[in-house]
C-alpha cells in the first residue's frame, strides 16, 4: 500500500472540509456556495485520492455517506422509500464503463430511457387514494422536509390524480424548477426592491419551496417534470417508459423531450443532440439521466449504499471548474495595456483543454487576493475566453506567493502608470516592442487593411530586427529584406509585398479602423468616415464636433481628439498618406441599403441575436446606429427591439418575458424605408 505524503494528506483536509461546507451550504441552509460542476470535480478529486490511500478514507468524509442533514424550520418526513442520488458520468468512456459494472451483475443487454437532466430540486409527492398528502424534499436522501403548502401552490402539480381507481398509496419524483423567463422577471423585482438577486434558477427553485408563505410560492411560478413512479407491486407496469406514459395520463406534465435507446450509440446521439439544443430550451439542464427501462431488471440491480445501479447521470461538460494556479505572466496589449495571465494546471473545460486564463487587471487581481500555489475556480467568459472568478483560499497550501503586478514594463522595461480613470495599467512608452506588434497586427487584421500572409508570427520577426517600427515601414519593406527571415523565401517575400501594395485600396473607413486608436471599433470608424471624409476634416475636428456625431460617445470623441494631438500619430498620417493609402473617400451614390435622414429609429435601442438572412451583424448595426438607433449587447427593460435571425438563443426568451418586439431583418429594412 503506497504510503502517502503529508502534501497528500493535507490535501485531503483541504477536500473534506470544503466539500463538507458546500454540502451543509447547499443541503440546510439553501444557500450554495459552489457551483454543481465545481463541486463534482473536487468530489472525484477526492475520490481518486482515497482510491489511491484508502487507509487514509475516514468515517466522516463527503464520500461515505449520501447528503447532510435538513434543516428545522419544516417538519421533518422520512420517505418511504430512500431518494437516492445518481452516480455522475463525464464522458461516453465513463458511461460504458458504468453498462460493463451492471452487466457484471446481471449478464443481459437492456434498452434505456433518456431523459433531461433539470436543474432544479428534487422532490417526493405521495398520493393517498389519487389525492396528494405530502410533498417533502430530498433533504439527506432518509429524511426531508414537509413542504406539501408549497408544492401544492404549483400548478404542474395535479391535486388529485386522474385515476378513476387509484391504488391506497402512489409515489412520484421529481424535479421543481423555475423556467428562465420567470427567473429574469423574479431577479427584476427583486432588483427594484434593492433585494439581492438570485445566483442562478436552481438557487431560486430551492429557495422558493423553502417559504413559509406559499403565496409566494404561487407568485413565482415554479414548474414541475416527474421522472419516476413508484407503485405497490404490480405487474401491470413493466417498463420505466410505460410509468412516464402513465404519469401523463394522471395529468402531470411529463418532460416531451425523452428518448427510448436500444443501446450505447443512441445513447451518445441523445447525448450529442441535446449538447447543441439544451440552450435553445425555457429551463436549465445540466446533462442526460440514463435509466434502464426493464422494471425488472432495476429490481434486480438494486442500489449501492448511495446510488441506483440502474440509473446514471451523464453531465455535459462543465463551464466551470477548479485547477490550480502554477505561475502568472504579464501580457502587454497594443495599447500598452497589462493584462496578468494565470498560468494553469491543464484541465478540461467546456470540451477543451485550458492551461491559461485571464485575470484582467490589477484591482481584479487585488480583488481576488491571489496567490501562486492557489486552487481557483475558471470559466468561460462567453464561452470563449478563459477567466478565473473565484480563489478558494481554505485550500491554500502554505507555500503559496502572493501575486503583484510590476511595476515596470516586462517587454521594455519602461516605467507603467495606472490612469485614474480605468482599472488597468499601461506602458506608456510608444518605442515597446509588445506595443508595435500589436499594432501591425490589428493594421493587418482582416476587418482593418486586410493583409493576406502578415501574421503574429511574422510580426515578431520583422520587430525583432528591427525592419518595421510602425504601420508605415510596412510600405518600405522590400524582397530583399523579406527574404532574409527566417523560413521565407523569395517567392514567400514577393507575395508578402504584393498583399501590402493592395492593402493600399482598402477604404478610407477601414484606414481609420487600422490605425487602433482606442475605443473606435470598425463600426465607430464607419461612422466618423461618413461624417468626416477625408483625414484632414476628422483630423481638425473639434471634441465636440466628433461628440456630434450619431453613435459617437464622449470617450470615443475624446480620444480620436487626443490621437490627432501627437506628434509621432501626425507624422505617421504624412508617411501613409505618401505612400498611396486612401485616407479619405471618394464621392459615391448614396448605398441602397443605407438609411437617409430623418433618422427613423432615433431614440431606439436595439438588440441582435442569431444569424440573419443576408446582412452581417456590423452591416445592421451600422444602419440601426445611423438611423439614429443604439445597438446593445444585452436584453433589458429599455430595449425597445429584439433583431431576430436563425438559432436565436437566450435573448428571444428573455425579449418575450419582458414584452420587447421583436423584428425580422426584412422587418427591419421596411423599418427603414429599404
Amino acid at each position: 500500500m503506497q504510503k502517502p505524503t503529508p502534501e497528500i494528506q493535507q490535501r485531503l483536509q483541504q477536500l473534506r472540509s470544503q466539500l463538507q461546507k458546500a454540502s451543509y451550504a447547499y443541503y440546510v441552509l439553501d444557500a450554495p456556495v459552489m457551483e454543481d460542476a465545481v463541486y463534482d470535480q473536487l468530489y472525484r478529486e477526492l475520490q481518486d485520492l482515497e482510491t489511491e490511500y484508502p487507509q487514509l478514507i475516514t468515517p466522516d468524509s463527503p464520500t461515505q455517506r449520501v447528503g447532510e442533514s435538513p434543516a428545522t424550520e419544516f417538519v421533518s418526513v422520512r420517505h418511504n422509500i430512500p431518494l437516492y442520488s445518481l452516480e455522475n458520468a463525464f464522458n461516453m468512456a465513463e458511461f460504458a464503463a458504468w453498462e460493463q459494472r451492471w452487466q457484471r451483475i446481471v449478464a443481459t443487454a437492456a434498452a434505456y430511457v433518456c431523459e433531461l437532466k433539470i436543474d432544479g430540486s428534487a422532490v417526493a409527492l405521495t398520493y393517498e387514494n389519487g389525492v396528494l398528502v405530502r410533498g417533502a424534499t430530498r433533504g439527506d436522501g432518509v429524511t426531508g422536509e414537509d413542504i406539501t403548502q408549497n408544492v401544492r401552490a404549483i400548478r404542474t402539480i395535479p391535486l388529485r390524480l386522474n385515476w378513476e381507481e387509484p391504488p391506497p398509496v402512489v409515489e412520484v419524483r421529481g424535479e421543481v424548477f423555475l423556467p428562465l423567463a420567470e427567473f429574469d422577471r423574479i431577479n427584476r423585482e427583486r432588483a427594484a426592491a434593492g433585494e439581492l438577486p438570485f445566483a442562478n434558477p436552481r438557487n431560486a427553485a430551492a429557495g422558493t419551496l423553502r417559504q413559509l408563505d406559499p403565496r409566494i410560492v404561487a407568485d413565482r411560478h415554479l414548474s414541475f417534470f416527474p421522472y419516476n413512479l413508484h407503485l405497490p407491486a404490480s405487474g401491470e407496469i413493466t417498463t420505466h417508459w410505460s410509468s412516464l406514459e402513465l404519469l401523463a395520463g394522471f395529468g402531470f406534465q411529463v418532460n416531451p423531450h425523452r428518448q427510448l435507446c436500444p443501446s450505447l450509440a443512441e445513447v451518445k446521439g441523445y447525448y450529442d443532440e441535446w449538447e447543441e439544443r439544451r440552450r435553445q430550451l425555457p429551463y436549465m439542464t445540466d446533462g442526460v439521466v440514463v435509466k434502464i427501462n426493464d422494471l425488472a431488471l432495476q429490481a434486480q440491480l438494486g442500489f449501492t449504499q448511495k446510488f441506483p445501479r440502474w440509473a446514471i447521470a451523464l453531465k455535459y461538460q462543465a463551464q466551470e471548474v477548479p485547477t490550480v494556479v502554477e505561475a502568472v505572466t504579464v501580457q502587454v496589449g497594443r495599447t500598452g495595456a497589462l493584462t496578468p495571465v494565470a498560468e494553469l494546471k491543464p484541465v478540461l473545460l467546456a470540451g477543451t483543454m485550458v492551461a491559461r486564463a485571464s485575470l484582467h487587471n490589477r484591482d481584479r487581481v487585488a480583488e481576488l487576493d491571489l496567490h501562486i500555489g492557489d486552487t481557483v475556480i475558471i470559466r468561460k467568459a462567453g464561452e470563449i475566453i478563459p477567466e478565473v472568478v473565484l480563489v478558494l483560499p481554505e485550500l491554500r497550501p502554505a507555500n503559496a506567493i502572493p501575486f503583484q503586478m510590476p511595476t515596470t514594463c516586462p517587454e521594455c522595461g519602461a516605467t507603467v502608470i495606472k490612469p485614474p480613470d480605468e482599472a488597468v495599467t499601461r506602458c506608456i512608452n510608444g518605442e515597446c516592442p509588445a506595443i508595435i506588434r500589436g499594432a501591425i497586427v490589428h493594421w493587418a487584421s482582416r476587418n482593418a487593411l486586410d493583409i493576406n500572409g502578415l501574421g503574429e508570427k511574422l510580426v515578431i520577426q520583422l520587430v525583432e530586427q528591427k525592419l518595421i517600427t510602425s504601420v508605415a515601414d510596412l510600405y518600405d519593406l522590400t524582397v530583399e529584406q523579406l527574404a532574409t527571415l527566417e523560413r521565407f523565401g523569395d517567392k514567400s517575400a514577393r507575395k508578402l509585398i504584393a498583399a501590402i501594395e493592395k492593402s493600399k485600396m482598402q477604404p478610407w473607413a477601414r484606414v481609420l479602423y487600422g490605425l487602433g486608436i482606442r475605443h473606435v471599433g470598425s463600426v465607430n470608424a464607419e461612422l466618423l468616415a461618413a461624417q468626416f471624409p477625408s483625414v484632414e476634416l476628422l483630423r481638425s475636428a473639434s471634441q465636440s464636433e466628433l461628440e456630434a456625431v450619431s453613435g459617437i460617445g464622449d470617450i470615443i470623441a475624446r480620444s480620436v481628439y487626443e490621437w490627432f494631438q501627437v506628434t509621432a500619430n501626425q507624422a505617421m498620417i504624412q508617411r501613409l498618406q505618401a505612400h498611396g493609402l486612401q485616407m479619405g473617400s471618394l464621392p459615391v451614390p448614396q448605398s441602397p441599403r443605407l438609411p437617409v435622414p430623418p433618422a427613423p429609429l432615433i431614440g431606439k435601442t436595439f438588440v441582435i441575436t442569431g444569424t440573419l438572412p443576408t446582412l452581417k451583424r456590423d452591416e445592421a448595426k451600422l444602419m440601426i446606429v445611423q438611423a439614429g438607433g443604439k445597438v446593445t449587447n444585452s436584453i433589458s427593460a429599455k430595449t425597445d427591439y429584439l433583431l431576430v435571425g436563425a438559432e436565436p438563443g437566450s435573448k428571444l426568451l428573455k425579449a418575450q418575458s419582458l414584452g420587447v418586439s421583436c423584428l425580422s431583418e426584412s422587418e427591419l429594412l421596411a423599418m427603414l424605408g429599404n
